[in-house]
């Protein structure tokens, strides 16, 4: 008799959506509240100019102290490890506790180590995020996703950066990214080989509905969890594209019912209408029915 391997499935939340707000713009912040997005990152970095980063910080401080947002993942994306400013923002991630911190232009595994290092003294778990935006952290995407899954396995999640990564390769930003595909496909396998979520980079035109909505496709279908936004009307077309599709919703509820059938017994492939269904499939389905339930959950506190 084959054995069956019943260990749990960990479910991370849906991130369809990961809208990045500037950290010194308090009426983007602002604006924040009641948006479907199923994340927020606020951005410290490549948003904020060098003499305004203290201003952010302290923006961002008075912003989780009186408007704390409910049912969103709330992410601090931070400077980099070659700046000045990377102290600061380690010790305001430490004060303020957000649910992520996401490192930019991440190269090597040594980036990830002793940003977790760092985190570890912290009070509650601090999930880490890293950028995937240059030529070296492409090429090294799976050793660090390795390295960012050992010991306290704090690190959660790739988010792509083609406008970097368009800059330090020469690859212009062409509709299709035919170009830049093999290097999107490479983060996506890293991520998935270690358990990671992974993210499609930003449309840089927010105002490029079919442009958008084409590239949301194109992400799906690489295997992308969802795409990092950089404007709120780019939320909804997000939210679809990377959502449970109804239909799939229906057949995944078909397979969950088929498997707890006690006729299937603990049998790993079963006959559904004509089709064989794995127990493979079985997981996929619920995860997917556990996003679908998680989506309507936060609906409900928003």
């Amino acid at each position: 008799m084959t054995t069956v391997n019943l260990a749990p499935i960990r479910f991370p939340p849906p991130r369809r959506s990961c809208l990045s707000v500037p950290a010194i713009n308090q009426r983007a912040l602002d604006k924040t509240h009641g948006l479907e997005c199923d994340v927020v990152i606020f951005d410290l970095e490549d948003s904020v100019a060098p003499e305004r980063k203290a201003e952010a910080r302290d923006n961002l401080r008075r912003f989780f102290r009186e408007t704390p947002l409910e049912g969103v993942e709330r992410v601090i994306r931070i400077n980099g490890a070659d700046t000045e400013f990377r102290g600061s923002d380690l010790d305001l991630v430490l004060e303020l506790q957000p649910d992520a911190v996401l490192l930019p232009k991440v190269g090597d595994p040594a980036e990830v180590r002793e940003a977790t290092k760092f985190l570890s003294g912290g009070p509650t778990e601090v999930r880490l995020w890293a950028m995937m935006e240059t030529p070296r952290g492409v090429l090294n995407a799976a050793m660090i996703a390795e390295v960012g899954r050992e010991a306290d396995g704090r690190l959660d999640c790739f988010v792509l950066g083609l406008n970097d990564l368009r800059k330090e390769t020469g690859v212009p930003p062409e509709p299709g990214r035919a170009y830049l595909v093999p290097w999107m496909m490479q983060v996506v396998l890293a991520a998935r080989a270690h358990g990671l979520d992974v993210l499609d980079s930003v449309f840089n035109d927010f105002r490029d509905e079919a442009g958008f909505a084409a590239e949301c496709g194109q992400g799906r279908s690489m295997g992308f969890d969802g795409k990092m936004l950089i404007h709120p009307a780019q939320i909804a077309a997000s939210n679809e594209s990377f959502g449970p599709a109804p239909q799939a919703l229906i057949e995944a509820e078909a397979i969950i019912a088929a498997f707890s059938d006690p006729a299937t017994g603990d049998r790993n492939v079963i006959n559904m209408n004509g089709r064989m269904v794995e127990r493979l499939h079985l997981e996929q389905a619920e995860k997917l029915m556990a996003t679908a339930k998680q989506i309507s959950l936060r609906k409900k506190k928003t």
